[in-house]
């Protein structure tokens, strides 16, 4: 009885095997795919964590270093100073205004362009590529460019533009506009919307190219307007695509230093929590402080950063699905 149980019971144990040898296989293909990624996958850890980890702990903590024996444990009070310091929360109202000003305006101007370049016109590789180079600009120069070249009181572009077309109708005395001084808010946002529209401007392109044509040859040939297919067709298409500009365009500018730092100091309420943060650390020696309020743009980010996520799986799936 025993000798024919035991028969029995070994061609399940046979059977059981190649799966399992097989499911081991699996596993050491898989890691072997993943074992030459691992040097890469500590050395970022390394690199962007420890340091995160670093500045969460500093945050917690009361540290001036121009009084280093007073150093101690804060709890959440650097948080709360982050979110009640007229200074710092005036710095996250110009990040919020900053931010919601630029995209919204980039992708504006971005949507037109690509409407434009969707069309064939003699030249339009050119056209393109001339309209793509601002975004390939280094921050810091571009900045710069706007500072010196183009927005100076004195021998900057605009002011020389406006000189010349007052002197076509025998006029010396031409508007000298100075938007560093008058308006420096201004200036800070022409200087991001002209840098970050060729952004916008290829996920819309991407986008209006990825269109299903029969669909809107089909609405031309039952007689809808231009505008009409604009309205019912290309915008809802347009939709996720113009979420994944402004997300993106979002987690990029809310961390944006260079403009604000070359343009105008910080100066005339130009102030955004990045620039905040560099004040804070460098020139009040408030280590906790500072790092707290890193760590809140960090938060901000990540949040924005999720959505944006969500924004380009669903673009994959929906993709994958044609």
């Amino acid at each position: 009885m025993t000798t024919a149980t035991a028969r029995i019971s070994r061609p399940g144990r046979n059977a059981a095997t190649p799966s399992l040898n097989a499911r081991q296989r699996e596993r050491s293909l898989a890691w072997a795919r993943r074992a030459p990624l691992l040097p890469a996958l500590v050395f970022l850890i390394l690199v962007t964590q420890l340091p995160f980890l670093a500045t969460l702990v500093i945050s917690f903590m009361n540290w001036n270093s121009l009084s280093p024996d007073k150093t101690a444990f804060a709890g959440l009070e650097n948080y709360a100073t982050v979110l009640t310091d007229p200074d710092l929360r005036q710095a996250i109202f110009t990040t919020i205004l900053l931010t919601v000003s630029v995209v919204l305006i980039s992708l504006l101007i971005g949507l037109g362009l690509a409407l434009l370049l969707d069309k064939k016109f003699i030249g339009r590789g050119l056209a393109r590529t001339l309209l793509i180079a601002p975004f390939l600009v280094v921050p810091v120069a571009a900045a710069l460019i706007w500072k010196h070249a183009l927005l100076n009181p004195t021998y900057g572009l605009i002011n020389g533009i406006l000189t010349w077309v007052w002197s076509l109708f025998g006029s010396t005395a031409a508007p000298q506009l100075d938007l560093l001084s008058q308006a420096p808010m201004m200036a800070v946002v022409l200087s991001l919307v002209w840098q970050w529209t060729p952004f916008m401007m290829l996920i819309l392109l991407a986008g209006l190219q990825s269109r299903p044509m029969d669909t809107v040859e089909a609405a031309q040939m039952d007689g809808a307007t231009p505008w009409g297919i604009f309205r019912h067709l290309t915008l809802p298409h347009l939709r996720q695509y113009l979420e994944l500009g402004g997300l993106l365009g979002a987690i990029y500018i809310v961390q944006n230093f260079d403009a604000v730092f070359t343009l105008t100091a910080g100066g005339l309420g130009t102030a955004n929590l990045p620039y905040a943060i560099y004040q804070t650390f460098y020139f009040a020696n408030e280590y906790g402080l500072a790092s707290a309020a890193g760590v809140v743009v960090v938060i901000g980010t990540i949040i924005v950063a999720t959505f944006a996520l969500r924004t380009v799986f669903s673009l994959f799936k929906k993709e994958a699905a044609r």
